[in-house]
């Protein structure tokens, strides 16, 4: 997969962050201690705290949203301070991500399985150290009033709004279809580029799109919308999960500074799991970082994403191999890689804090 196709997905999701059909929660009131399944530090009393001051920076994948909520709060808390860091948290540029941390111009990065993964093709030596949020929210998106859709076949005959990879979208949406007994290549392919993809729905120019649900679709519902879905998390047997986003950083910063790593990873950590278990008071962390934003789609988000950063994981980032290689073998299976990644090398636990049973 050659590295300006990588680019092309990359640019495309960070513009469509968006929607799956789970109705918007009020985020506002009292804060709200939610129950989590696990202790999101994996048990840790003590965290990783370096020696020296050290300057790192990290570099986002889009503007601050609730994705980034964590890294905010443990700036915002003292947490980074307490590890003896300073950091600067960077909106993005032209610079990809995978590249911007290889090159050494940010020491960590917010990705994506996907994009990792066709770096590593690529022969980028990036590293995945955490999984920001635990399992795939993202579902091919309708309006109900257009296109009420319930399962994948419903899907067959549509208009599918794409964003320029049409091996990867196609083989997902085939997958999908072929899974609910409808037939492969009966979805028609229309490329809508970098488009803001409900009006082009409202306006009848295509049916269904596929996005996220954390950040574009709460705002969406919060103006009206009314979003139909196909989540592809409910269809574990004809896909793969994956992790989207991650925190990533290169083999060599593990190689030389992995004190660097460790005291980010487990600062951050402290910061998430702030954040699952008090999302409120995380939002007006957020909200007073990025006073450009509107309020109540941060409230909301960060109330919706509070119980999926950990999910089912023993822990807050915990990652499997299973799921990265069940995410390259789908690739080479459909033609996508010519031949997979060392998923094993992709990731790795080891800065996480605590300690958990894999």
């Amino acid at each position: 997969m050659r590295t300006k196709r990588t680019l092309l997905i990359i640019l495309v999701l960070l513009a469509a962050l968006g929607a799956l059909p789970v109705s918007a929660q009020d985020g506002g009131g009292e804060d709200d201690e939610l129950p989590t399944p696990a202790d999101p530090l994996g048990g840790a009393t003590g965290f990783a705290t370096l020696d020296e001051r050290t300057d790192v920076t990290l570099l986002l994948d889009w503007v601050p949203n609730t994705n980034h909520t964590g890294f905010y709060v443990a700036q915002a808390l003292g947490y980074y301070d307490e590890a003896n860091l300073d950091v600067s948290i960077q909106e993005p540029t032209d610079l990809m991500v995978e590249t911007a941390v290889t090159s050494g111009a940010a020491q960590f990065g917010i990705g994506y399985q996907e994009f990792v993964t066709y770096a590593l093709a690529d022969g980028m030596p990036v590293v995945s150290v955490a999984a920001i949020i635990q399992h795939n929210t993202s579902g091919f998106v309708t309006l109900h009033s257009e296109d009420p859709v319930s399962r994948p076949a419903d899907l067959a005959g549509k208009r599918y709004g794409g964003f320029g990879l049409p091996d990867l979208e196609s083989a997902v949406i085939d997958q999908l279809l072929v899974c609910d007994g409808a037939e492969a290549g009966s979805v028609e392919y229309i490329d809508v580029g970098y488009a803001d993809p409900i009006p082009l729905m409202e306006r009848d120019r295509i049916d269904f799109v596929w996005m996220y649900y954390a950040w574009t679709g709460i705002d969406a519902e919060l103006r009206g919308a009314d979003l139909d879905a196909i989540m592809l998390r409910a269809y574990p047997d004809c896909l793969p999960d994956y992790y989207t986003p991650i925190l990533i950083t290169s083999q060599d910063m593990i190689d030389t500074n992995p004190d660097v790593v460790a005291a980010f990873v487990q600062a951050s950590a402290r910061g998430f799991a702030y954040a699952i278990r008090s999302p409120a008071a995380a939002a007006d962390i957020l909200i007073d970082a990025t006073p450009e934003t509107g309020p109540e789609l941060i409230r909301t988000s960060a109330q919706w994403l509070a119980p999926q950063y950990q999910a089912d994981a023993p822990r807050w980032g915990q990652q499997s191999l299973d799921v990265w290689q069940g995410f390259s073998d789908f690739l080479v299976e459909n033609g996508i890689l010519a031949e997979g990644i060392d998923a094993g090398a992709a990731f790795t636990n080891d800065f996480l804090p605590g300690s958990v049973e894999d």
